[in-house]
């Protein structure tokens, strides 16, 4: 074999890709796919498909019916939703729920920060025993935090009755007067939640360097100064985060009023969620109970919506 011909020989086995390298440019590109797929399949299946069916199901008069009978089932358009828009216990509902979200969202957010302050303070001791009390609401089972609030609420014989007439205040009757039912339960979910709210803020505020309030300290700044240009700019992302996710969480009230009030007296703490869970479990009509669901959602993204415009504004 000439000389010529070795180095030809040489020159393609050196041009050809190892056999690793072709498995690599293979394998290399739906790599990140094969690791995603299984997280994106439970995703598809057990979110993406349901909204996909629950939307179709709400164009349609779904019920018990036809669960008997497939034949029974009709396409009805966008009738559930003019249905929806017509009943007065809807939006009797639907003020239940802004009223909720509204005072909820807030005072949830400020007993929040509050709180994580108060650990985050330098004159604070036993800093991991109070948080884990504060936690510890968040951990424990919504049923039979209600059950329990609902002795402490009682009209006769509840403690927090006694502590007013201490101060000379008359009984109220909490979860019998619709003046009061409504916000009895949001005290009930603001210290049943605040605690998850609090640790992030906490995270929050360890985030911020410690030179901006030595700086802030040193241009005579006070504690409330600090507090108004230092920590509430630096906590921006952090209150835009808890402030959606509360609000969300508060759209969402349910197990509150269900297991104390089943929506009473007179539907004062009757909510959205209670109402698509009424129509679609105790009356079975289901294409009506997802039209309200999907009311709730577009309430819900308008709310996300604004808190980001809202967000946003004041960053610039």
């Amino acid at each position: 074999m000439s000389h010529f011909t070795v180095t030809a020989v040489a020159a393609r086995d050196a041009a050809r890709p190892a056999p690793a390298l072709v498995q690599a440019r293979l394998w290399g590109l739906p790599a990140g796919w094969w690791f995603a797929g299984p997280a994106l399949g439970i995703i598809f299946v057990f979110f993406l498909l349901p909204i996909a069916a629950s939307l179709l199901l709400s164009l349609t008069d779904f019920d018990i019916y036809a669960l008997a009978d497939w034949r029974n089932l009709r396409f009805v358009g966008l009738e559930n939703y003019r249905q929806i828009v017509h009943s007065e216990r809807f939006w009797k509902a639907t003020v239940n729920t802004l009223y909720c979200v509204g005072v909820g969202g807030p005072l949830s957010v400020a007993v929040s920060l509050g709180a994580a302050l108060l650990l985050e303070s330098r004159f604070t001791r036993f800093k991991t025993l109070w948080r884990t009390i504060f936690f510890a609401p968040v951990v424990t089972t919504l049923v039979a935090v209600a059950v329990v609030w609902r002795y402490l609420y009682h009209s006769r014989y509840g403690l927090v009755n006694h502590g007013l007439s201490l101060l000379g205040v008359e009984p109220i009757d909490w979860m019998g007067d619709p003046r009061w039912a409504m916000p009895a339960i949001i005290v009930l979910a603001v210290w049943k939640n605040f605690g998850f709210n609090m640790v992030i803020f906490m995270a929050g505020l360890q985030s911020i360097p410690a030179e901006l309030y030595e700086a802030a300290r040193v241009d005579g700044a006070g504690p409330w100064r600090r507090f108004w240009h230092v920590t509430v700019p630096m906590l921006a992302p952090t209150f835009l985060f808890v402030g959606v996710t509360t609000m969300i969480g508060f759209f969402q009230f349910f197990a509150e009023p269900y297991v104390m009030t089943r929506g009473g007296p007179l539907d004062s703490t009757y909510s959205v969620v209670m109402m698509m869970y009424e129509e679609g479990f105790r009356w079975w009509r289901l294409g009506l109970a997802s039209a309200i669901a999907f009311m709730l959602l577009a309430m819900t993204l308008a709310a996300t919506l604004v808190q980001l415009w809202v967000r946003r504004r004041s960053a610039l």
